[in-house]
């Protein structure tokens, strides 16, 4: 008998639980039953699961959105669908997939998602440890980008607010790029056209925004970044700004906010 059916047999998984918010050890490894899929959800045998900053604040306590205790924590991970609920036609058991949202948790063996937070992975072209780092960075980035929304948006790092699709020909702020939703905001914004100006806080960082296709970049850690900032944009400023802390830097970034643009992004982490 191998170890995944003797684990079905016994209906049980390992799963990180939270009880209690705060530091990285209220995170438990505990035995706990394998969640059932509802009618539009699947049941995913988790191969890697993505870890994000949300999930951090979200342990402390400190986000503004909370689950009931315990808890497991974590929205993404890539897997093999073990099972569907009966309204499901787009996957079937066997089929490699990765999430952006679950409903049980990722940091689990089993993982219950709905199927419209489900995607198909093809992975002749990407691994299961590259599904699992699709979900939050990509898909936040994509909606603040290209999407013309206003919304909060749970699996994020941060919120976004925007007010126009990116165009190509457009200047773009990222300030914070060298992350991992910085690095992706870098490469999406290139590939759709737009002039990149971008920040880090060390010669490492930088190099990494560099390599990712960065036109411009700056330390913000020395005081005259935004001064640099308004010279290579010949004094007029950006047209799209993406803030990974605008609780700490809003105020600063509008400087260099060309505002006849009439294109505003912001996001803040974890308030």
């Amino acid at each position: 008998m191998t170890f995944r059916s003797s684990v079905l047999l016994q209906k049980v998984m390992q799963a990180v639980r939270v009880a209690k918010f705060g530091d990285p050890d209220v995170c438990v490894v505990s035995k706990v039953p394998i969640p059932s899929p509802g009618s539009t959800q699947v049941l995913i045998k988790s191969k890697y699961v993505g870890i994000n900053p949300v999930d951090t604040y979200i342990r402390t306590g400190t986000y503004p959105i909370k689950p009931d205790l315990p808890y497991t924590p974590g929205a993404d991970c890539a897997g093999i669908v073990e099972s569907v609920g009966s309204d499901v036609t787009q996957f079937k058991a066997g089929d490699p997939v990765f999430t952006v949202r679950t409903v049980t948790g990722s940091y689990a063996e089993y993982t219950v998602a709905e199927s419209q937070h489900t995607y198909a992975l093809n992975i002749q072209k990407l691994s299961f440890e590259h599904g699992a780092s699709l979900g939050t960075p990509y898909f936040t980035t994509y909606r603040a980008l290209v999407l013309s929304v206003r919304s909060s948006f749970y699996l994020a790092l941060f919120t976004v607010c925007c007010r126009a699709k990116a165009k190509a020909g457009e200047t773009v702020f990222i300030h914070g790029a060298s992350g991992g939703v910085g690095t992706i905001c870098v490469q999406m914004a290139k590939h759709l056209g737009l002039r990149v100006l971008a920040t880090a806080g060390t010669e490492e960082g930088l190099g990494i925004v560099r390599d990712c296709g960065a036109d411009f970049t700056y330390n913000h850690r020395q005081p005259d970044y935004m001064e640099k900032i308004m010279e290579d944009t010949g004094g007029k400023g950006v047209d799209i700004i993406l803030e990974m802390l605008a609780n700490v830097n809003l105020q600063s970034d509008l400087q260099s906010w060309r505002k006849r643009s009439g294109l505003w992004l912001w996001a803040t982490e974890g308030q």
